[in-house]
C-alpha cells in the first residue's frame, strides 16, 4: 500500500479539525467529505470510534499500517502506560524530531529532509525517516544542505522552544533530544487509549 498522497484537507475535514495545520477549507466547509457530507450521520459504533483513533493518529505522523502496529507492539513491551509509550515512540521519529526542531514546515517536509540525505546524527547521514532518536542524540542540517530556501523559511516561522525535550540552535542548524517528552507536553490532539483499545480487542 502506498502512502497516502491525496488532498489533505479532505482528511482534516474527515477528522472535523485542521491535522494538517490552518486551513480556510475547514471553515468554508465544516462537515465531512462525500455527497452525504452535510447529511445526519448514523452514530460510530466502539469499533468506529477505535478505528477513527488509530486513523487519525497514522495520518497525524504519516504512517502506514505496518510500521504503526509495529510501534504499538514495541511500545507493549515497553514498562509504563503503553499508550504513552506509543506517543513518545512516535516523537522520537526522526522525520518527526527534524520538524519539531523547525527545519521542515511539515512532517512530510521533514521526511523529503532526511529521506534526501541532509540530516546527519551524531555526525552520521542517516535517511530513514522512521529511525528511532535516543535522548543525548545531536541532529544537525549537513553542511551543504544549510541554505536550502524550505530549512531556512521554516526556521523564519518555528518556535521549537515550545517543546521543552529539545533544543535548538537555530543559526548552527542543529538541535538535540534531551528526552523523551512527557504526554501532557505533546500537543497533539490523539486518544491513545483508544488506539490501546483498538489492537486489544
Amino acid at each position: 500500500m502506498a502512502r497516502y498522497r491525496g488532498p489533505k484537507q479532505r482528511i482534516a475535514r474527515r477528522f472535523g479539525e485542521p491535522i494538517f495545520g490552518p486551513h480556510k477549507a475547514l471553515e468554508r466547509k465544516p462537515y465531512p467529505p462525500g455527497q452525504h457530507g452535510k447529511t445526519k450521520r448514523r452514530k460510530k459504533s466502539d469499533y468506529g470510534i477505535r478505528l477513527e483513533a488509530k486513523q487519525k493518529a497514522k495520518f497525524i505522523y504519516g504512517i502506514l499500517e505496518k510500521q504503526f502496529k509495529r510501534l504499538f507492539q514495541k511500545a507493549a513491551k515497553m514498562p509504563g502506560n503503553t499508550g504513552e509509550n506509543l506517543m513518545r515512540l512516535l516523537e522520537a521519529r526522526l522525520d518527526n524530531v527534524v520538524y519539531r526542531m523547525g527545519f521542515a514546515p511539515t512532517r512530510r517536509a521533514a521526511r523529503q529532509l532526511v529521506s534526501h540525505k541532509h540530516v546527519r546524527v551524531n555526525g552520521r547521514v542517516v535517511n530513514i525517516p522512521s529511525y528511532q532518536v535516543k535522548p543525548g542524540d545531536v541532529i544537525v542540517i549537513r553542511e551543504k544542505s544549510k541554505d536550502l530556501m524550505v530549512i531556512e523559511e521554516s526556521l523564519k516561522h518555528a518556535n521549537p522552544h515550545q517543546y521543552p525535550w529539545i533544543e535548538v540552535d537555530k543559526k548552527e542548524k542543529k538541535g538535540k533530544f534531551i528526552h523523551y517528552p512527557e504526554r501532557d507536553q505533546i500537543p497533539e490532539n490523539i486518544n491513545e487509549r483508544l488506539i490501546v483499545e483498538f489492537y486489544s480487542r
